[in-house]
């Protein structure tokens, strides 16, 4: 099994997979192309455009960082590729999603102990200084 479907491998490949995956979701019109893709079951480059102010061309191009990032796969269809959602793939970049926001929120939480007791020890500064 690949490392872009999810097979274990060298630590500095499964890096660079999760920025393929981070770079290949980070564009809006990639998002919206792998929404339809979700909703729609499949499509193709000429189909998927029709849905999006963008030319077939631009559909296709996207849909190839999409490919390389692992997140949709192809199949010949005529003359045209039927692309569909590698959902095993999304999966993964939902689970490391969650951990991210995971380790924000457990840093915030810090962030957030650390202010109220600057605060909290302000405000006693404050009340000592105005007994004096």
């Amino acid at each position: 099994m690949s490392a872009a479907t999810g097979g274990s491998g060298a630590t500095g490949a499964a890096d660079d997979l999760d920025d393929e995956i981070w770079s290949a979701i980070g564009d809006p019109t990639r998002r919206r192309l792998l929404d339809l893709l979700l909703a729609e079951g499949v499509g193709t480059p000429t189909s998927l455009s029709d849905r999006l102010p963008i030319t077939r061309q631009a559909v296709t191009k996207h849909l190839g960082v999409l490919d390389r990032a692992g997140l949709v796969h192809a199949t010949p269809l005529g003359r045209e590729r039927r692309y569909e959602v590698d959902e095993a793939q999304l999966a993964r970049a939902v689970r490391q999603l969650t951990e991210v926001g995971s380790t924000w929120d457990a840093r915030l939480n810090r962030i957030k102990r650390i202010a109220e007791q600057i605060q909290r020890q302000k405000n006693e500064n404050d009340k000592n200084q105005s007994n004096d």
